[in-house]
């Protein structure tokens, strides 16, 4: 495959009262006879006898991965990378995508999700971590892929296909630079190649606010800032009009909601890490042309985090990359509220 000059249009119909958050739980929407989609957490100890090298070149022994399966152990698997503030439980945040006849098939692959290093939902994170000169241990994406690696050799797999959106895209892109001979195929959605001054600023602002704030508050904040990223300014226009709270903007109360919510589930010194991983991620141009591995790479026509036009030129980059584009009012976070034909697109492309 090769790039598009010409993004296809897909377009998402608008969903009346979705709401859609990075992390947290969606509809089950598992039917009757389906395999089991609400499977435990499991842990693997990690890197007991040959420590894991940071790109800091901090040694770091025993590191703890939390993860979730779904579908019969195989040799071959279907990776999915989770957003910043999400976890290794697909079937709670994608429902549609897991499940049989969608892309993460139970029924036909082995699917699996882990939680990154430096997070907060079960995996080592930076208060597990030696510090490094006074403060948390600095975290990149490549730290990241090469901890799913150890992780997919003690699951016995060793090739993957991967699909990641958001953080997990960008991830995606960290694994095929870093273990291009495990990676068939990949699927990027919504997410750049590298972290452009805007989305640097934007996280170098929610950090601010938790350094400012630390105990909760700043993240609270943080997430706010984060919220109005994630949308688009007709979707608002769409879903946050009128009030909600007597006296106060449904606007105001969505943001409040959303920080109050994240700052009781998240950990402050995991937002700092991955935020900082993200933006320190800066590939060259000379670096992707050298990924070889069929990617489908998509845009979101109206995300203001990550403009379609940055998305798309960084799949131009790629040789074997295909890019489309999601014709959608609902910002980056139209991935998750409603894909539409997302998945079947999505399908086809692991599947050719």
């Amino acid at each position: 495959m090769t790039a598009q000059t010409h993004p296809a249009q897909v377009h998402l119909p608008v969903p009346a009262t979705a709401e859609a958050d990075d992390g947290t739980a969606a509809t089950d929407r598992c039917q009757a006879g389906q395999p089991d989609l609400t499977p435990a957490a499991q842990t693997a100890r990690l890197f007991r006898h040959a420590p894991l090298l940071l790109d800091c070149g901090q040694p770091v022994n025993d590191v703890t991965v939390t993860y979730h399966t779904y579908g019969t152990p195989q040799p071959t698997a279907t990776l999915v990378l989770h957003a910043l503030t999400g976890t290794s439980a697909v079937h709670e945040w994608w429902p549609d995508f897991l499940g049989e006849g969608r892309p993460l098939d139970p029924t036909r692959d082995y699917v699996i999700c882990a939680n990154v290093l430096g997070g907060c939902a079960g995996t080592t994170g930076p208060a597990d971590l030696p510090r490094v000169a006074g403060a948390d241990a600095p975290l990149t994406l490549r730290d990241m892929a090469r901890t799913g690696r150890a992780l997919l050799e003690h699951l016995g797999v060793t090739r993957v296909r991967i699909v990641g959106a958001s953080m997990g895209g960008m991830l995606a892109y960290a694994w095929l630079l870093e273990c291009p001979d495990l990676v068939e195929r990949a699927v990027i959605i919504g997410a750049p190649a590298r972290h452009s001054p805007w989305a640097i600023g934007l996280n170098t602002a929610a950090r601010s606010a938790i350094r400012a704030a630390p105990g909760g508050e700043g993240l609270n904040v943080a997430r706010q800032i984060a919220m109005l990223s994630y949308r688009s300014p007709d979707s608002f226009a769409v879903t946050q009009t009128g009030q909600r709270v007597p006296g106060l903007p449904a606007i105001t109360s969505y943001l409040h909601h959303h920080g109050e919510k994240l700052q009781a589930r998240f950990c402050e010194r995991s937002y700092v890490a991955l935020t900082g991983a993200m933006d320190a991620f800066q590939p060259t141009d000379d670096d992707l042309r050298t990924i070889q591995t069929p990617t489908l790479v998509v845009g979101i026509s109206s995300d203001v985090l990550y403009p379609p036009a940055e998305v798309k030129a960084g799949a131009a980059l790629l040789p074997r990359a295909r890019y489309l584009e999601l014709n959608s009012i609902h910002g980056h976070d139209a991935f998750l509220m409603d894909p539409g034909p997302l998945p079947t697109l999505v399908s086809a492309f692991l599947s050719a």
